[in-house]
């Protein structure tokens, strides 16, 4: 004699994996949004309309400069150098630096660096963001935002 046994769906098992599904989903939604809004401030400017107002004519500012500024990593340190437009090395009195991540500020470093030298950090592999902020001798405010790939 064989015995067959047969399963049954009843209406609780069926509720029962949908609520689990549905459960899962609603979970995970939930961390990524935490983590997205947690790990990426959205500011730039507190106003932007504000910051709008005069941003040509900051930047065609400091293009009549003809500054160059470029930075690089050795693995050690942080290198920031700027030149006019003849090639000369410049060495702005107030040159400041803030080192981060693209989309987070937990990692963020502000420091203070004079061109040409180094400026001894450690960056994990990944893309990081420079942003190089300094005043010309005829007080023009000089920015750049620069994106350095850091291998690993």
């Amino acid at each position: 004699m064989s015995t067959a046994t047969t399963h049954t769906m009843s209406g609780r098992k069926v509720f029962a994996m949908f609520a689990a599904g549905f459960s899962i989903i609603i979970g995970v939604n939930i961390a990524m949004a935490v983590n997205a809004v947690r790990t990426f401030p959205g500011l730039e400017v507190d106003n932007s309309y504000v910051a709008s107002q005069d941003f040509d004519d900051r930047r065609a500012a400091q293009e009549a400069l003809g500054w160059t500024i470029e930075a690089s990593y050795d693995g050690t340190a942080l290198r920031i150098d700027m030149t006019d437009m003849a090639g000369n090395a410049l060495t702005p009195a107030d040159l400041a630096v803030r080192v981060g991540r693209p989309t987070m500020e937990a990692q963020d470093l502000d420091g203070r660096a004079a061109v040409g030298h180094a400026m001894p950090v450690h960056l994990e592999p990944g893309r990081w963001r420079i942003d190089v902020s300094a005043t010309a001798p005829d007080g023009t405010p000089v920015e750049k935002r620069i994106l350095l790939w850091v291998r690993a």
